[in-house]
């Protein structure tokens, strides 16, 4: 640092390679030898993000957090996302050292501050947590399990308004090890898992705060490569968070932190950081990460075990998919054909009386609806919705009276209707249909345009794409369980065809066509274990590999078969944030899916859509629709989480 400018290279390779131990003792031999403050000079000679990042890693870690503390409650405003990251995630021996470094650094009390700052059950919480007294003891009571898990069900779902509490006191004192128990047996004996109990019950940030209290006692690493996740997609970095985090767990955890990141978001943390990120900056973040683990487009084995693990618990959960569409009770077709008769009659259309009733009517109710209109009026109330209605709100409300079948069968005639095919229309019905659903969309296409749906489909794509898609539309997938020998043999093809098997047996065309045959006749539970034993035998996510040998529509298919079976909610949820991210809306793929899975999984589709991207699907159809098609897309969607 020495005359003009600074060597910033020499600076950030001496600082990110030692330890904070060890730049304590840089700091205490820099005022013996030269009577400065090191931090002081580091403050004046850099700039910036690069500044704050060095100066961060100089502090002993308690008073690095304290400063974070200090700078989230002062000034205007709260930054509570701040507040709930280092209270929510800190070990008892770490809070201690926080409230000390606190008191040390700036002469004040941290929960008196803290206290002044925030409010209500939010406040409490905190307070709860800064006391550091969270049981560390690994024996665990399992009579108090299942009181802990009463008790929680009793001051939540069973009580009309919440007693906040009852889950304060258990989820800000009791033992991980404790929690975790609890966690699963409320699933089993309410049928949901506690995060969607306290998405329900609680609000603003003290539902936060429960949150990542919860996902830290599952697991810190996760829930910091959750954070991570989020502070780089989109546009624009948070910067004080990736920060934050990559100085905080730099010596505690971040090769699990890389594992998890990297088995979760199929990306290295390192790629993403080196993606997002510039200059001196970029290159001391990527330091603190320490290694790329997309480097030889493999992670390493114990990030295989968990993704490993991560599926054994994906496979033994049964979720109960429902719908957000259900039939409405004391049904009466007739008064509901009267009153759209009315809503269309005259001058002007009564938009509001026909969303009501086409959206809060089940697909059979809809039926008898369409009945009774032509037995009263002699009307089809298809034409009439037709000559009424326009635009997405149109196509919404006429997609939403046809059987299903039906819907499926039209939005795959039209993907290859005129000049161009919407290959991804095809693939996301076809990949994601059960074999009834296939077949009867078959009759209903013969039926529709009297023409097979394979011969459709053969004369409009090709080649290989053309096979997968044929295959799918045969609708013949297995429907047993799984068969652990033939699973090893499947995921034995698998990666030969991947090309990362040892041995290569057989030619490639045939390993082709049998790798297709697994991946379109194999049942939903086979192909999961086959994915496991992929994942045993090659160190590899099947998804992963498949993103990164293959491309165009094949690749497209295959990932789409392979999330299908992993979470089908997911990738739904996935497909709905595309069609609304960015500029524009994709209002034909939005429409398809709240159709078509309203009254099979939309319920869970909204639940894995407000875990992976922070907000509600009501949130993100409200920000990116408006008007009666917004209105009728609402009343689908069925409520805000």
């Amino acid at each position: 640092m020495k005359g003009f400018g600074s060597d910033k290279e020499a600076i950030l390779e001496l600082i990110t390679s030692r330890s904070n131990r060890q730049r304590q003792e840089i700091c205490q031999s820099y005022k013996s030898l030269y009577g400065k403050d090191l931090i002081a000079d580091l403050k004046y000679e850099l700039t910036g993000k690069f500044e704050r990042l060095i100066v961060g890693l100089m502090r002993p870690l308690a008073y690095c957090d304290a400063k974070e503390i200090k700078d989230a409650i002062s000034g205007i405003g709260t930054d509570e996302k701040c507040l709930i990251e280092i209270l929510a995630s800190r070990t008892n021996e770490q809070i201690h050292q926080l409230v000390a470094a606190y008191k040390d650094a700036y002469e004040r009390d941290l929960e008196a501050d803290i206290i002044g700052d925030t409010s209500g059950h939010f406040q409490k919480m905190l307070v709860v947590l800064l006391q550091g007294t969270r049981e560390e003891d690994d024996v665990v009571s399992e009579d108090l399990v299942q009181q802990d898990v009463q008790d929680l069900y009793e001051a939540g779902e069973l009580k009309w308004g919440t007693d906040e509490a009852q889950f304060i006191y258990i989820l800000g004192n009791r033992s991980k090890q404790h929690l975790r128990l609890v966690f699963d047996e409320y699933l089993k004996t309410t049928g949901k898992p506690i995060e969607a109990s306290i998405r329900g019950e609680l609000s603003g940030d003290f539902e936060k705060l429960m949150l990542a209290v919860v996902k830290c006692i599952r697991s810190t690493s996760e829930y910091f490569a959750e954070r991570l996740f989020k502070a780089m997609k989109g546009l624009g970095t948070r910067d004080n968070t990736l920060i934050r985090i990559m100085v905080s767990r730099s010596e505690l955890d971040m090769l699990d932190i890389r594992e998890i990141f990297r088995t979760k978001y199929e990306k290295s943390l390192y790629s993403m950081i080196k993606n997002d990120t510039s200059g001196e900056y970029k290159k001391a973040l990527l330091k603190l990460c320490g290694g790329d683990d997309d480097a030889a487009g493999q992670f390493f084995p114990e990030a295989a075990q968990v993704a490993y693990q991560m599926w054994e618990l994906s496979a033994v959960a049964r979720t109960e998919l429902k719908g957000t569409v259900r039939p409405a009770n004391d049904f009466n077709p007739d008064a509901d054909a009267k009153a759209l008769r009315k809503a269309m009659k005259g001058l002007g259309t009564d938009e509001d009386t026909i969303i009501d009733i086409i959206t809060h009517r089940s697909n059979a109710q809809r039926q008898q609806i369409r009945q009774n209109f032509k037995s009263h009026f002699g009307r089809d109330l298809m034409a009439d919705l037709k000559s009424e209605l326009s635009g997405d709100l149109a196509r919404l409300i006429l997609g939403l009276m046809m059987p299903p079948a039906h819907y499926d069968a039209k939005q795959l005639k039209k993907a290859m209707e005129g000049a161009g095919t919407d290959e991804k229309a095809l693939i996301e019905i076809l990949a994601t249909r059960t074999n009834a659903e296939i077949r009867a969309i078959n009759e209903a296409y013969k039926e529709d345009y009297h023409k097979s749906l394979e011969d459709a489909l053969s004369s409009d794509t090709s080649g290989h794409f053309r096979r997968i898609l044929i295959s799918l539309a045969t609708g013949n997938r297995e429907e047993g369980g799984e068969d652990r020998d033939r699973a090893r043999e499947d995921a034995q093809v698998a990666a030969e065809i991947l090309e990362i098997a040892d041995t290569p047996s057989g030619d490639k065309t045939s390993l082709e066509t049998r790798f297709m045959m697994i991946l379109c006749t194999r049942s939903y539970p086979h192909l999961r274990r086959v994915f496991q034993e992929f994942i045993k035998m090659t160190n590899y996510d099947v998804e992963h590999t498949i993103k990164k040998e293959m491309s165009g529509d094949v690749r497209d298919a295959f990932v789409a078969i392979v999330q299908s079976v992993k979470n089908k909610p997911l990738f739904f949820a996935d497909k709905l944030y595309k069609s609304m991210k960015g500029a524009g809306t994709d209002e034909k793929t939005l429409t398809r899916i709240m159709i078509s899975r309203s009254e099979i999984d939309l319920l869970n589709i909204r639940r894995e859509f407000i875990e992976k991207y922070d907000m509600s699907l009501h949130q993100a159809i409200e920000g990116d629709t408006s008007g009666d098609f917004l209105k009728a897309l609402l009343a689908v969607c069925g409520g805000e989480d």
